[in-house]
């Protein structure tokens, strides 16, 4: 008892101690041409005799140690009137500064700035775009202090665009009330192009940096669409304001959630084709869902942050799993593709998933927990021992769909599990949800067991019955490569300084037991010279094997380390499914009701 109360007093002066502390930051950009941001921090109402300022080592959403300490430079701190103070690093990501009891102290930085992502830094003479857990850095035990941001723009930049608020009246200065929002909140400042629609009662910005052949008035209408149809889900939309920054490259992808905003990667001049559009609008909605699905409704260890070490949760299939599920889900409903182009996608990712021998290796709620060591680090051996949680997860979320329209004859749907558990566990709660938690609510709404699922397909490796769930809505999965005789060795290769290596090799293929390695490189195959020529379509050693057959023995000569080697392998029928779904026969009315339900078709 004496310990709770001890720890109570600690908690209550360190929330006391947080509130006396005043934090201002000023952005600079004295060499952007280098890729440098100047950082200056002031903190007052501070006390003792020593301070610990820490930099996050990783960023929400993004679940990697990234070491963002690594890009720090020239750290020194001073005190009210210019008196330099002791300051050291003491571990990767800590600054500690000795304050001799001063009320007041200065800190300056410079963070090198230059990787290309939705999550990381990247400064040119052109533009800044700030990923905040990357700049700011906060003192340790005071998450929940509040900071304003002054940013002063390089020479002729005129636009700041962040989800955070003015600062009163004081040009170009933000407020955050505490570092989650502020480490949530990301900045572009240049001269980006800025266009703005209103839709669900939110006002939105769309942040268009490096150019491309967008069309607006398209972008505000198919994105407000998107909006209006995710805010029906949950019935309310937890903004006022939505920030959309997009980054045109010439081939580019990806996007991070953020709170009130998003940073998305686009390819500039893939606008104007169906499949550029449909792949940009995907994204969009994939990060839009994330403002109900993580961002407010999240496993319980995602949130408050750990921003310190790895914060570890077996649910990323939901979080992000449901949520690329969703995302396609939504560009149909709002009528952005037919229920065909739908349905079409849906067969190329479960073949995505069936083909990947990982598949039967990690279940896919260990791949959510290992999320940190695999998905963000792939290796040659990846497609092997591993499954994307964003893949999979997209499939447990269509069986989990379809299990409770069916269960429910249509009453309830996936959509339903997940506005319940968003009035429960953020509205009422204000906490994130567990793993048995979530089961339980999906159990409630369906009125039935999910036992197996969780056994079989979440924490199992058992394929998934797909025609199980499929004929609920009257379709059925057809494997179009089922009687297919082609040979198959099972090794991927590429061209690389005009030599044929190996990029992959399959788990049980012929490459795999028969000892092909992954850099490898291919010199013949049964005596005959394999040419260093690339088709894009077929690579050479893929046109040597086609014309072979099931059980033909191939000897193969690789260069390995300079040591010339022949491996005998013997091939068999390619396993690889190539599956499409088609409607059944005579889909009977309850399937037909469950089809219209799923696809919200009239």
């Amino acid at each position: 008892m004496k310990y709770l109360i001890s720890l109570f007093f600690i908690a209550i002066m360190t929330t006391s101690l947080s509130a006396q502390n005043k934090i201002a930051y000023e952005i600079s950009f004295s060499e952007p041409q280098a890729h440098y941001v100047d950082v200056a921090m002031e903190i007052s109402g501070l006390k003792g005799e020593y301070l610990d300022l820490k930099m996050p080592v990783w960023t929400p959403g993004s679940y990697l140690i990234r070491e963002f300490g690594k890009n720090v430079e020239s750290f020194e701190a001073f005190n009210a009137e210019g008196v330099s103070l002791n300051a050291q690093k003491v571990n990767k990501n800590t600054w500690r500064v000795t304050i001799h009891k001063n009320g007041s102290i200065k800190v300056s930085y410079r963070v090198y700035s230059f990787e290309i992502s939705v999550r990381t830094s990247f400064v040119d003479e052109s533009h800044a775009f700030l990923s905040p857990t990357g700049i700011f850095m906060y003192p340790e035990g005071q998450l929940n202090s509040a900071s304003t941001i002054t940013i002063k723009p390089y020479k002729n930049w005129k636009k700041i665009s962040t989800g955070l608020e003015m600062a009163g009246s004081k040009a170009n200065t933000f407020h955050a009330p505490d570092f989650d929002v502020l480490y949530d909140s990301p900045f572009e400042i240049g001269n980006q192009d800025i266009f703005e629609f209103d839709a669900a009662g939110v006002k939105h910005e769309v942040v268009m940096y490096g150019g491309g052949n967008y069309d607006k008035d398209i972008l505000k209408r198919d994105m407000a669409k998107i909006v209006v149809e995710q805010t029906k889900t949950f019935g309310v939309n937890p903004n006022k304001r939505y920030v959309f920054i997009v980054h045109n490259f010439n081939s580019g992808g990806g996007g991070l959630e953020h709170l009130n905003s998003t940073v998305l990667g686009a390819s500039r001049n893939s606008y104007n084709t169906e499949a550029g559009r449909l792949r940009f609008l995907g994204l969009v909605s994939h990060e839009y869902f994330h403002l109900w699905n993580v961002k407010r409704l999240r496993p319980i260890a995602l949130g408050p942050f750990n921003y310190n070490e790895e914060n570890y949760t077996t649910n990323l299939w939901i979080a992000e799993g449901f949520t690329a599920y969703y995302q396609d889900i939504y560009t149909k409903r709002a009528g952005l593709q037919s229920a065909e182009r739908f349905v079409m996608n849906l067969a190329n990712a479960i073949s995505q998933v069936e083909n990947q021998p990982g598949n039967r290796i990690d279940p896919v709620s260990q791949a959510s927990f290992d999320a940190w060591i695999k998905q963000y680090r792939p290796n040659e051996n990846s497609a092997n021992s591993t499954i994307s949680y964003y893949s999979k997860g997209a499939l447990i979320a269509l069986i989990m769909d379809l299990e409770i329209i069916h269960s429910t004859a249509g009453k309830s749907g996936l959509d339903e599990v997940m506005k319940a558990m968003y009035d429960q566990y953020f509205v009422r709660k204000s906490r994130g949800y567990t793993d048995a938690e979530f089961k339980a609510m999906a159990e409630k709404i369906a009125g039935k067991s999910f036992d197996l699922m969780y056994v079989d397909y979440i924490h199992g490796v058992k394929t998934i019955d797909y025609n199980k769930y499929l004929n609920y809505a009257g379709l059925t999965l057809i494997d179009d490569a089922v009687s297919a005789k082609d040979a198959y060795l099972g090794a991927v290769t590429s061209l690389k300084d005009a030599k044929i290596i190996i990029r992959n090799v399959s788990r049980q293929s012929p490459a795999w037991v028969g000892g092909l390695n992954v850099n490898d490189e291919i010199l013949a195959m049964n005596d005959h010279r394999i040419n260093n020529v690339s088709d894009p379509r077929l690579s050479e050693v893929d046109k040597f094997i086609a014309n072979k057959g099931i059980g033909d023995k191939v000897r193969i000569l690789v260069n390995r380390d300079s040591q010339l080697l022949y491996i005998d392998v013997v091939l068999v029928r390619n396993p690889n499914h190539k599956f499409r779904i088609a409607p059944l026969e005579a889909a009977t009315p309850a399937q037909v009701a469950v089809m219209k339900r799923w696809l919200k078709i009239n």
